[in-house]
């Protein structure tokens, strides 16, 4: 799945919890999080207002990051509550991430059929 591709799909799904979504969806939707955070970041520099663009922004994707983090669990099998396992101060985080990271199973699992065999 390319760049824009992944955009659109998780802005399309913003509030859809279920189903799986690939390492690919997932990433370049966080990276273009990122780019877009940077940018509004800039022009806040520029326009002397801090934290209201980029607090905006956040506020507008929290839906969607999280229905794609769930989703991106659901790929290697667990359940989107996982998340709340970044509670746990360090351990936590490093635990999600090498979730994130793991690449899904190629079969359907009881989160439905493989985005990459789908595409």
């Amino acid at each position: 799945m390319g760049f824009m591709d992944a955009v659109k799909v998780c802005f399309s799904k913003y509030v859809s919890f279920s189903g799986r979504a690939c390492r690919s969806e997932y990433w370049y939707f966080m990276l273009f999080n990122l780019i877009v955070s940077v940018v509004l970041s800039v022009v806040e520099g520029i326009v002397d207002m801090p934290g209201l663009l980029v607090g905006l922004y956040s506020l507008a994707v929290t839906l969607p990051v999280l229905a794609v983090t769930a989703r991106r669990l659901h790929d290697t099998g667990r359940s989107g509550w996982w998340m709340l396992i970044q509670l746990i101060p360090l351990v936590g985080f490093i635990i999600l991430l090498l979730w994130l990271v793991k690449t899904g199973g190629d079969t359907e699992n009881a989160y439905g059929p493989s985005p990459v065999a789908a595409a």
